[in-house]
This record gives structure tokens, sequence and C-alpha cells, in this order.
């Protein structure tokens, strides 16, 4: 019984992330963007519009080098959604700045997302929903204290 709801678990969630996947790909894409490029406008957003390359390479697991080319073609696009500029206290750091038309973007792909969310909400009841937040949250929790990240092995 336990193997059979593990294993439908791992099925189901599987299924999520696959699908998940799928459609925030779509999303970024229809919004001319990639993964990688709108996790750092959404890093950028979470820090007030503005932080330093190497923070965001920190964050997201990446070298420098290969943030500096994300951070380029964002800043090359037409209108450009970043701009750099050194660090004023440090000078051989530098700062990525979102822009207005970064954070409109970021703001759109945003809202695409959670008005998809909202219409599938809509469609259950207020207890049904609140069951659902609860119980994922609960799993969330429980497994992410029981098997944090730094220790998979």
């Amino acid at each position: 019984m336990l193997n059979r709801d593990v294993a439908e678990l791992w099925s189901v969630l599987f299924d999520i992330v696959t699908d998940g996947e799928k459609r925030l790909a779509s999303h970024f894409e229809a919004h001319q963007l990639t993964p990688p490029q709108f996790y750092v406008l959404k890093t950028l957003s979470e820090n007030d519009g503005a932080c330093r390359i190497g923070d965001i390479a920190r964050d997201h697991h990446l070298t420098s080098a290969t943030m500096t080319g994300l951070v380029k073609r964002l800043e090359g696009m037409d209108p450009p959604l970043v701009l750099r500029r050194r660090n004023s206290q440090d000078g051989r750091s530098v700062d990525v700045i979102l822009t207005p038309d970064g954070a409109a973007r970021f703001v759109a792909v945003q809202r695409a997302l959670m008005d998809q969310l909202r219409a599938i909400f809509a469609l259950l009841p207020e207890a049904e929903r609140r069951d659902i937040i609860t119980k994922v949250r609960l799993y969330f929790s429980v497994f992410s204290q029981r098997f944090p990240l730094g220790g998979l092995s």
C-alpha cells in the first residue's frame, strides 16, 4: 500500500513538474524570453530592481561569465530590459539594473501565469482550494525539512 502510494505520488509530481516546465517555457517564449532571462528579471524584481551580477550568478548557480552573457542579451533587447553599471562602492563589481521595460515584461509574464492559475482555481470551491494549498504546503515543509537540498545523496 505504501509503495503504491509513493509510486502514484511520484508519478503525479513528475507530471506536474514536466507540464509546468512546458507551460512556463510557452509563457516565456510568448514574451520573447528564455527561462534563464526570466529568472534574472525575477531576481532583480525581488531585489528592488538592482543587484550585483556576481550575486545573480551565485543565486542561479552559474558562472559570472555565463551570467554576463545573459545580462548582455537582456541589455541588447529593443527596448533594453536591463542596464549594467559599475558599482559605486566597488569599481570591480557590476550592478545590473532593471529598466521600466524589463519590469513591465516581468509583470506581464507573471500576470499571464497568475491568470491561468486563477482560471483553474475558480473552478473549485474555496474549501477545496484551501485544502490543496494546506496539503501542498505541508508536503513541501516536511519534505524540505527531512531532506534539505544540501543533503541529497
